[in-house]
């Protein structure tokens, strides 16, 4: 179960406009926001970053969302990864490519291109972050400044989210939690994401969200 159990949309008229474009963009509201809306001046600060963050620049469209599963997966925090499969689907991956990410370094469904991003992502959301020099020679045989930076506060608004959400055990929602078990299979489960599951002990850690 939750620390913090999410409001009612009902009681948070104020907020419409902002649930009804993800209901329009995403088909749902993550559970997240109905906690975050206790604050609503943060609610409506995050989600504009989160616009501007996933609908500008040049990065193809569909490697933001893949980034997100990475970084993650990196942090351990389930329900970014289960959401993130989800977005991934609505840019138009095919369920077989979001199924191989955990192999994405030789899986062929990667380029090399997303293999460094990917990389770099991974390794940027660690703690402590192991990116080197080396990260972004790679990444410039691929990619310019700008796309990197894209890639990077990506990575960024995921340690936000991956904070967010592990720290407040929040429920996951029915269609994500439906395709993440569906297509990460043995790599994946809800933990303590799962709605009605038991609260994490005090002594879990990041690996075991």
């Amino acid at each position: 179960m939750p620390n913090m159990e999410p409001l009612g949309r009902e009681d948070l008229p104020e907020l419409e406009d902002l649930f009804r474009h993800y209901d329009e963009t995403l088909s749902f509201v993550p559970n997240s926001l109905y906690t975050m809306a206790r604050r609503p001046e943060i609610l409506r600060a995050f989600s504009a970053l989160i616009t501007q963050i996933w609908n500008t620049g040049t990065l193809p469209k569909h490697l933001k969302p893949l980034i997100g599963i990475v970084s993650s997966v990196a942090a351990g925090c389930r329900y970014c990864q289960a959401h993130e499969a989800v977005d991934a689907r609505m840019r138009d991956v095919p369920e077989q490519k979001i199924a191989a990410i955990w192999d994405f370094e030789r899986s062929p469904m990667y380029d090399e291109g997303e293999r460094v991003a990917l990389r770099f992502a991974r390794d940027a959301a660690l703690v402590p972050n192991e990116v080197t020099p080396e990260h972004f020679v790679a990444l410039r045989r691929h990619w310019d400044d700008g796309q990197i930076v894209e890639m990077l506060a990506v990575v960024g608004l995921f340690g936000f989210l991956n904070r967010w959400n592990d720290t407040m055990a929040t429920s996951l929602e029915e269609i994500p939690l439906e395709l993440a078990s569906r297509a990460y299979r043995e790599h994946w489960e809800a933990g303590k994401h799962r709605a009605g599951g038991p609260r994490p002990p005090l002594s879990g850690t990041a690996g075991s969200s």
